[in-house]
């Protein structure tokens, strides 16, 4: 299982560094991906990075404002939040699965964990 942390409460505007940590086994799979559930909705894709190669793959609500990066040595990947919004305001979830990068839906993703809480206010 993959472990979300690094959330918060912020202003809008501000920034905040998320985090997934997993092992060693777990990160010998292709992709992991950051996703977010927002009260009230269904859980979306919001980033995606192939742990070879290090390509990457945004959600258009956050392409320019967050980047996702690997540190395979440490097993970690992080979101880094810029220029935060509102309606960036919910529960951010890792997950891991093989195939593209540039896949956005939830099938095959899996080690899914408790997510970590973002919070923006206006």
């Amino acid at each position: 299982q993959l472990q979300a942390s690094g959330g918060g409460s912020v202003q809008a505007g501000g920034s905040l560094e998320l985090s997934c940590a997993a092992s060693v086994r777990i990160f010998s799979s292709s992709v992991v991906g950051w996703f977010r559930r927002a009260p009230g909705k269904e859980r979306t894709f919001a980033a995606a990075i192939n742990l070879s190669g290090g390509g990457t793959h945004y959600a258009d609500s956050v392409k320019g404002r967050f980047t996702i990066s690997r540190d395979n040595a440490r097993n970690i990947v992080s979101l880094q939040m810029n220029s935060l919004k509102p309606e960036d305001t919910a529960v951010y979830y890792c997950a891991t699965r093989t195939g593209s990068v540039s896949y956005t839906g939830v099938q095959g993703y899996r080690g899914w964990g408790q997510g970590t809480l973002v919070t923006v206010s206006s």
